[in-house]
């Protein structure tokens, strides 16, 4: 009897598994099938160099029955069911430079400006902003916000910032739909809480100073805020390795590991600043797993960090620049975000403006940092005047649009068009899919928008033509590469 009991056992649990198994199979298979191509067009958006397409609404593609690609031709492989990192915004930096240079151009001018980076649909649709704590290498002088000696913050005032910045960050929410993510950063403490009594050339925060610096932040971020200007987050520090002729201010990582840990972090929980985003590093990728490490290895420092940000200078090495240190960060430390807070191309020269290198060199940068987990974008300063400025210590630099102020003209470089094709078609809160090309004469990433739109760019640098197929789940679309181009597809 007591056999017969345990085989009825036996077979009502291999039953009930088995059930449970083909359950477990359909949810799977739904699962893998929640993105069907079916009758989906593929509308296609080109740049390219030697011709007329801007952001060119160029074709629009059909889906095919190709369940297995040959290996002849190039192929950008997209899979929506593989999903990593949510896209926080993409943009550029409203600093100083940006602001005086907007503010001398016409009204007209400055209108076209604010469409042209902020309107979605007449635009390229920037959703994020870096602005400077204090003068940066790119204001027309140096400056503070409060005075010598002041430890309690008293004199504290950004009465600076409302002649220029503050009306341009205001004019740029409201073409942006009236939401800017902000994130706000120091180039250096007041001269007199350092150790060399220097707003330039490095130096180091005096111990004595600390808390008084943490304070300054809290200020500034209470003081924007109250005038109408929501701050979404803030870095310590921007390039705390780089001892510059400009506003510059040296921390180690140990030192910006304690600072946060026992002064910056907890000062702004307790002023009711905890859900701001606080961003640790803010220099190169040559570094970023050094300081990562030393920061977010000791939990007392990382419960304050929100993510890691860092730049492109230094790292331009060809093919290279260090795409794998910021890979191994994401993969070494995947709870906290990366951001991408800034890069341009430097020494300014106005016969170079019409040098197709300056869009690659961001569509290929944020092609790869995109895919090494990078979650939001900021370009450097979004308009710069003719001669790379102003700025003060004459590190004059390209920008994607320069305005010719003695004309009241504006030029818009290639650069503005690589980013258009990130910032435009791929939105907050997109999550980046699967993607990977056969040939590496293609570069590509892939986002899911929010609304189900499926967003593949793709980059040519090669001075050739290449035939090429999208293919997602057994259905393609075949199109053409244009030598020296970048695309974006969107699957609607």
């Amino acid at each position: 009897m007591k056999q017969n009991l345990s085989i009825l056992l036996i077979l009502a649990t291999a039953l009930t598994a088995t059930a449970q198994n083909k359950k477990n199979v359909k949810t799977v298979a739904k699962t893998v099938q929640t993105y069907a191509v079916g009758n989906k067009k593929v509308i296609v958006y080109i740049t390219a160099e030697k011709s007329d397409y801007r952001l060119s609404k160029t074709e629009t593609l059909n889906f095919v029955e190709n369940r297995q690609p040959f290996e002849t031709e190039p192929t950008i492989f997209v899979d929506p069911t593989i999903k990593y990192q949510t896209l926080v915004g993409i943009g550029g930096a409203l600093t100083d430079a940006s602001a005086e240079t907007f503010a001398k151009l016409s009204k007209k001018n400055q209108q076209e400006l604010l469409s042209a980076y902020y309107n979605k649909d007449k635009g390229i649709g920037y959703t994020l902003a870096r602005t400077n704590i204090a003068s940066c290498d790119f204001s027309s002088g140096s400056y503070t916000y409060v005075q010598d000696n002041d430890k309690d913050l008293k004199t504290f005032s950004v009465a600076h910032d409302e002649q220029f910045k503050i009306p341009l960050i205001k004019q740029a929410t409201a073409a942006a739909g009236g939401k800017l993510t902000l994130y706000v950063s120091p180039w250096s403490p007041p001269a007199w809480m350092k150790d060399n009594n220097s707003l330039i050339k490095g130096g180091h925060l005096l111990p004595e100073y600390r808390q008084s610096w943490a304070n300054h932040y809290v200020k500034f971020i209470k003081t924007y805020e109250a005038m109408g200007m929501p701050i979404w987050g803030l870095s310590v520090q921007n390039e705390p390795m780089a001892k510059q002729v400009w506003e510059s201010c040296v921390y180690t990582a140990e030192e910006e590991r304690d600072f946060i840990k026992n002064f910056l972090g907890p000062t702004l929980h307790k002023s009711g600043l905890a859900s701001k985003k606080l961003i640790a590093w803010d220099h190169n990728r040559d570094q970023i797993f050094q300081r990562a490490s030393t920061i977010l290895n000791d939990k007392e420092a990382a419960k304050y960090v929100w993510g890691i940000g860092f730049h492109w200078y230094e790292t331009w090495t060809g093919s290279g620049m260090q795409f794998g240190n910021v890979r191994q960060t994401h993969e070494a430390y995947p709870e906290k975000a990366l951001i991408f807070t800034e890069g341009c191309k430097e020494k300014y020269d106005v016969k170079k403006l019409d040098d197709w290198t300056l869009g690659e060199r961001y569509g290929y940068s944020m092609i790869n940092d995109f895919n090494a987990g990078t979650a939001a974008w900021t370009d450097w300063n979004i308009l710069l005047d003719e001669n790379g400025g102003p700025n003060h210590v004459g590190n004059f630099c390209f920008a994607p649009v320069h305005a010719d102020v003695k004309n009241d003209k504006l030029i818009y470089t290639n650069a503005y068009y690589y980013m258009g094709h990130f910032s435009k078609f791929i939105r907050p809160g997109a999550k980046r899919i699967g993607t990977a090309s056969s040939r590496d004469v293609l570069q590509s990433t892939a986002f899911l928008n929010a609304d189900g739109k499926l967003v593949v760019v793709v980059m040519n640098q090669t001075d050739e033509k290449l035939k090429y197929s999208l293919w997602i789940k057994g259905q393609a679309a075949t199109t053409t590469s244009l030598p020296h181009s970048i695309a974006t597809l969107v699957v609607d």
